[in-house]
């Protein structure tokens, strides 16, 4: 969530503060401000809502001076205002702030028992206002920040500019990430490689503590007790193409589109097509001794852990416990010796998976994250890191991550499997076949992208739909409602088909549709058999399963939404397809915007 960059330049930076800006919109946000040092002044500029209102504020009132800091803010303290957009300034400071400052409440009375005005809701400005007390006293800026930071509770990543002090910014960082840019004559800051990626390849990622003052000669990184440290310079990657939509309206659809391609880049790092094995990054630990795995995640992700958790029993029975990662801590799970923590994230900063993470590590736990960002706090912080392959992800609903994080958990149970004795190398060469077959078949479905756009007016009117699958489909189920629910505000909701008559049929009209995930297979007669159930209560079905399926039952359903016939081990990936684009076309019939819904956040850096 949020989004932060600061440049010490060697020019005017407001344009290019708010270009950064935009190639962090995917992170989600409801305001947007930047503020210049120039001529001993802080100048501020902020307005609520799309960048384009900032925009509009600066094409007004300008912003000069070759110094700054911008922010997209996502409301957590204090409704989406301009009044609580960042930055937060006083007469010497000014700061953006993502996180969350959980003692915002003492230290704001504490301020303002000493006199100090606040001018927002929010818990970010008693951070500028700690910091202008010191420098106000004499303090310099980098003995104000040493003061300061320890007196916070909470996650924050800080950019934070003085007035009197034209030629430094001082960045920090403690639960969300934040990382250093290194220039010609410039130095930068931003919340990850994307925002800075016109700007400069070389790039350091800030530790856990750290703190860092930056000038136009470079950067001085500080620990978290203030000792000098050095931070490996690494070239990013990142690239301007890769949040470019290409000839797609949105880039929901690009990265649906994408999939093929991702998965198999992904398959590739774990599947040994030579001798058809599977192949994990090397490791420490001997997971033939594995007696319990812990999956945690959020969202889209704890989806991919469901349908990992069928996997893991089915091929290596190894017992599985799954837990949405805000809530995770809070029941006290036990953790037995010997059990390996699972965290599935895209972004590898989401602040209940990070905290979980580290949860389980005090206890023990031998620590694996599948993520997509392998420079995440999360990712650095693993035992075993599996990465997947899919490229930044822009538009806030996820596509690409999932069926990338399915392609990993499907080759990490077999490798489960084969180092527990579960699985032979027959049986293990049958299953990478099968998932090497999983880009074919996602391309295959991709093919039916019209025949779903030309029906989805069918689903737009509804408040109500409803989605049913079984085994594997039904975390497929739950996956296909969060992407409808996120992206056109039509309230939906996933369940197990068989629990159908065990309440949610009462809900069943012709006014809500129901959608069921049925591939031809062992469990597709059970399947149909609830479908009918709500076919005689009057419901309309969409039925999305194969030719095959649909020869046997598609006769009187409302429409039907044709795949190709898969094995049934990569089926949760290429239904994916038909449940992401039914969302994405549904959203586009409601002329929501598709690519950063309402109230939304791409990575949740706040508890």
């Amino acid at each position: 969530m949020c989004g932060i960059i600061g440049i010490v330049g060697k020019e005017e930076v407001a344009e290019r503060l708010v270009d950064g800006l935009k190639r962090m919109e995917y992170r989600g946000y409801d305001s947007a401000g930047i503020c210049t040092v120039s001529d001993g002044q802080l100048i501020r500029r902020r307005a609520e809502g799309k960048l384009a209102n900032l925009v509009k504020e600066l094409e007004n009132q300008s912003a000069p001076g070759a110094i700054g800091i911008a922010h997209t803010r996502w409301a957590t303290h204090g409704a989406p205002t301009a009044a609580n957009a960042h930055p937060h300034a006083t007469g010497e400071v000014a700061i953006v702030h993502n996180g969350i400052i959980e003692n915002f409440r003492p230290l704001r009375e504490e301020l303002a028992g000493r006199g100090r005005k606040f001018e927002s809701e929010t818990d970010s400005e008693v951070v500028a206002h700690l910091i202008s007390e010191q420098v106000e006293a004499g303090a310099s800026p980098q003995d104000a920040v040493k003061e300061v930071l320890p007196r916070l509770r909470g996650a924050f990543a800080l950019a934070i500019a003085f007035r009197a002090h034209p030629d430094l910014l001082i960045g920090a960082r403690l639960g969300s990430p934040l990382v250093v840019g290194y220039g010609e004559g410039e130095t930068f800051l931003g919340s990850d490689a994307l925002a800075l990626a016109p700007l400069t390849q070389q790039i350091s990622y800030l530790e856990e503590g750290d703190w860092v003052v930056i000038t136009r000669a470079g950067a001085q990184i500080f620990d978290q007790e203030n000792n000098p440290v050095s931070r490996e310079v690494t070239t990013s990657g990142a690239s301007a193409v890769a949040i470019e939509k290409g000839h797609y309206r949105h880039f929901m659809k690009k990265e649906i589109f994408e999939q093929p391609t991702v998965v198999a880049q992904t398959l590739r790092s774990y599947l040994r097509q030579v001798d058809q094995s599977v192949a994990l990054p090397q490791i420490e630990f001997d997971l033939s001794k594995v007696n319990r795995i812990t999956i945690v995640a959020c969202g889209t992700s704890y989806y991919a852990g469901m349908v990992a958790k069928y996997w893991f029993e089915q091929f290596a029975r190894v017992p599985v416990d799954i837990d949405v990662a805000s809530e995770f801590r809070y029941r006290e799970p036990v953790l037995e010796p010997g059990g390996l923590a699972l965290f599935i994230s895209q972004s590898g900063e989401t602040a209940d998976t990070l905290a979980a993470l580290r949860h389980c590590k005090k206890e023990g736990q031998t620590i694996a994250v599948v993520v997509n960002v392998p420079t995440s706090s999360m990712a650095r912080e693993a035992d075993l890191l599996l990465p997947t392959h899919a490229g930044p992800e822009i538009g806030v609903a996820s596509t690409k991550a999932f069926t990338c994080q399915l392609a990993v958990l499907a080759a990490l149970a077999a490798h489960l499997a084969v180092k527990r004795g579960r699985m032979d190398r027959e049986e293990e060469a049958n299953v990478v076949q099968h998932l090497l077959e999983a880009p074919a078949g996602l391309n295959a479905a991709l093919g039916y992208d019209e025949e779903i756009a030309a029906m989805a007016h069918l689903i737009a009117p509804a408040r109500d739909v409803l989605y049913l699958g079984r085994g594997p489909d039904f975390p497929l189920a739950l996956e296909g409602a969060l992407k409808l629910k996120e992206i056109s505000y039509i309230h939906a909701e996933g369940y197990a088909s068989g629990e159908m008559k065990h309440g949610p049929i009462a809900l069943i009209d012709e006014d809500v549709p129901v959608i069921v995930l049925a591939p031809s297979g062992p469990l597709f007669e059970k399947t149909v058999s609830n479908m009918q159930e709500v076919q005689a209560r009057g419901g309309k079905v969409v039925l999305i399963s194969d030719w095959e399926g649909i020869a046997d039952a598609g006769e009187n359903c409302m429409a039907v939404i044709e795949m190709p016939k898969v094995h049934p081990l990569i089926a949760p990936l290429v239904y994916a397809v038909p449940v992401q684009l039914l969302a994405y076309h549904v959203a586009c019939v409601k002329g929501t915007d598709v690519d950063q819904p309402r109230n939304l956040a791409k990575s949740v850096t706040v508890e």
